[in-house]
């Protein structure tokens, strides 16, 4: 019988420390640079080009900064809340989004401006309006902007969105985040591998990246998988122990809807 293995969860890492920027470099460094509030930012790219974890890393900045910051992607139910005290709201799949969800988004980009204008209008009010809306903001949280980040596999003009949300995911930044290549693929697999205390030899390497996507995000769940198969098994990671978890995992009977 083979040892259980809790699914522990690893020590975060600082923002952006696990990101191989490859040809994004560029914007990786202005996402770490970018003061908030800003212009809305979009990220697009194909799938498991790293969007989804650019949007993780600007959750973690944010976590570390000890701000608040909302996640909404196409797995959140409706009806979406703005938080009181949210500094970042990060917006992805927006590809996948329902028009249930499409509306939940805008509706956020609503609340937000409104929030903001009130400030605003205080400011046209004078110093003494300005210093009381200042001071309410403070005690609020963060009532002077929330920082948007979106991603999504196509560039706001190609998406199949309503206008009014379109308009507001492309009216700052955007960026294209490209794919990593084969030796930043393999980079990221090997500094992952150490990561969990893994050995991960060029044999397997090589097995893998001819027999699966080149899809990051699909690799490291692999990576996840085999390692807490090789726990389980007690057994260093080999190209015959990925073999046999793959044989295994092909034979389990599919799980009851």
């Amino acid at each position: 019988m083979r040892q259980l293995i809790l699914d522990l969860a690893w020590d975060p890492v600082p923002a952006f420390a696990g990101f191989l920027p490859g040809d994004n470099a560029a914007v990786v460094a202005e996402l770490r640079e970018q003061s908030w509030p800003g212009a809305p930012v979009y990220l697009w790219g194909p799938a498991g080009a790293g969007k989804t974890q650019l949007l993780r890393e600007l959750q973690a900045r944010a976590i570390e900064a000890g701000q608040v910051a909302q996640w909404f992607d196409a797995a959140s139910s409706t009806p979406w809340t703005l938080a009181e005290d949210a500094a970042l709201v990060l917006l992805d799949g927006v590809d996948q989004w329902t028009a249930e969800q499409q509306h939940a988004a805008f509706l956020l980009f609503v609340e937000a401006a409104s929030r903001m204008g009130g400030v605003l209008d205080a400011l046209a009010e004078g110093v003494a309006g300005a210093a009381l809306a200042l001071a309410e903001s403070s005690a609020a949280g963060a009532r002077l902007g929330v920082q948007f980040v979106s991603a999504g596999r196509f560039p706001p003009v190609d998406l199949l969105v309503r206008e009014d949300l379109r308009t507001r995911l492309g009216w700052g930044p955007v960026h294209q985040i490209h794919p990593l290549a084969e030796a930043g693929t393999r980079d990221a697999l090997h500094q992952e591998a150490r990561r969990r205390g893994l050995v991960l030899g060029d044999e397997v390497l090589d097995y893998i990246l001819a027999r699966f996507s080149r899809d990051l995000k699909s690799l490291m769940q692999l990576l996840h998988r085999l390692d807490s198969f090789a726990l389980a098994e007690k057994r260093a990671v080999t190209v015959p122990l990925l073999k046999r978890m793959l044989d295994e995992e092909q034979a389990e009977p599919p799980s009851p809807e």
